[in-house]
């Protein structure tokens, strides 16, 4: 039996790699305009070199399953690391040194990597530990993400205003988060001694009640990196107001979303994983209607909120449900966000491509649309606990 200070150091083990897997992330976004200019790229090459990242991440991310149970969720968070800070380096270097496009795809591309291993082995110690503490926290990690990211770019903003170097920013950035994770992560949990055969990993691709939970995932991450992309744009072309509005649209939509993430635990244990889900889903569709009908800036304001609060546990919940069964939990999880990641691929672009039609925020709708295929799949992420399959 793990005892009571394992866990805990676990818990903030875990902590730690979130925070820094959205540290590096908003670290990275917050000097792309830089990186544009050194590279002389317009928006749609830019759009293009940055589908490196999401690239890698979709091709690594079915593998981190077979990863995990072959040695373990350290082991693979701190080969995310690696790869990770490696992607960050070369790719500052492709834009300082070189100036080469190229060079700069293939740093994005081995981040993306990094970043997906990472994502998939955070999730499934985070499940771990959450079980072994017997109540729900896996939102408040992933609320760990979204500090993080605050974290990163509230340093990013003076750096980018001092036009300090890349090789410094975000290379730096990425070094630093490997040694934190290369220290961190030896307070991770022991590997459970089950090894799973190659066959039943892959049989997590056929079971129906991991691909329910992967199409609510995908629901949910839709809805919330649709605001991430487009949110302060609809507010701009749709209302007419100017930048800093929108900016500060999608600042509330960040501050409401990591707020249902902190409380939204609490909820979670005194009503059951359905019931919380079924409500966040009705909000999300809720909020993105007041955002795109509301037509006065308190109704719009209100809409934000509440998509925000919608938006804040389908993903994190989701990574608890697939990952029930400790025993399967490395592989379902790894299908999970392989789903969830192929949303942040096609949303935005299919997004956008609507927008041209119907306007920026009325494609908007879309978005609250999927909420219905969402609410449906909530049933499949019922507590399993104990059953294995």
């Amino acid at each position: 039996m793990t005892d009571d200070r394992a866990v805990i150091a676990a818990r903030n083990a875990v902590a730690l790699a979130f925070a820094l897997n959205g540290f590096c992330f908003a670290t990275l976004v917050s000097r792309i305009p830089d990186l544009r200019s050194g590279l002389d790229l317009d928006n749609g090459s830019l759009g293009l070199l940055l589908l490196a990242i999401a690239a890698g991440s979709v091709l690594a991310l079915p593998s981190s399953g077979r990863l995990i149970q072959r040695g373990s969720a350290a082991g693979v968070v701190r080969l995310g690391a690696v790869s990770a800070a490696v992607g960050l380096s070369v790719a500052s270097l492709g834009v300082e040194a070189w100036g080469s496009v190229p060079v700069t795809a293939v740093g994005f591309f081995a981040y993306g990597i990094g970043i997906g291993v990472w994502d998939v082995a955070m999730n499934v110690e985070g499940a771990e530990v959450e079980r072994q503490i017997g109540r729900t926290i896996m939102p408040r990690f992933h609320a760990g993400w979204s500090l993080g990211g605050m974290g990163g770019a509230a340093v990013g903003v003076p750096m980018a205003a001092v036009d300090a170097p890349l090789s410094l920013h975000v290379a730096g950035a990425g070094v630093l988060a490997l040694v934190a994770v290369l220290v961190g992560a030896r307070a991770f949990l022991p590997p459970t001694a089950v090894v799973e055969t190659h066959e039943r990993a892959r049989s997590a691709w056929r079971e129906p009640r991991t691909l329910a939970i992967g199409v609510m995932v995908l629901a949910f991450a839709t809805v919330e990196g649709s605001a991430n992309d487009w949110l302060s744009l609809a507010l701009i072309d749709g209302y007419d107001v100017p930048p800093w509005v929108g900016v500060a649209g999608f600042s509330v939509f960040v501050t409401s979303m990591t707020l249902g993430r902190l409380l939204g635990p609490a909820a979670l244990d005194r009503f059951g994983r359905a019931p919380v889900l079924w409500t966040t889903s009705a909000a999300a569709l809720i909020g993105v209607l007041l955002v795109v009908e509301g037509g006065h800036w308190l109704l719009v304001g209100l809409g934000i909120v509440v998509w925000g609060l919608g938006a804040s546990l389908g993903f994190p919940v989701g990574m608890s449900a697939a990952a029930d069964d400790p025993v399967r939990a490395a592989a379902r999880v790894s299908v999970v966000s392989t789903i969830g990641y192929a949303a942040f691929l096609a949303g935005p672009p299919l997004l956008g491509q609507l927008g041209d039609r119907v306007g920026t925020l009325n494609s908007l709708l879309a978005i609250a649309a999927l909420m219905v295929p969402a609410a449906i799949s909530v049933l499949a992420t019922r507590e399993q606990r104990g059953l294995v399959s």
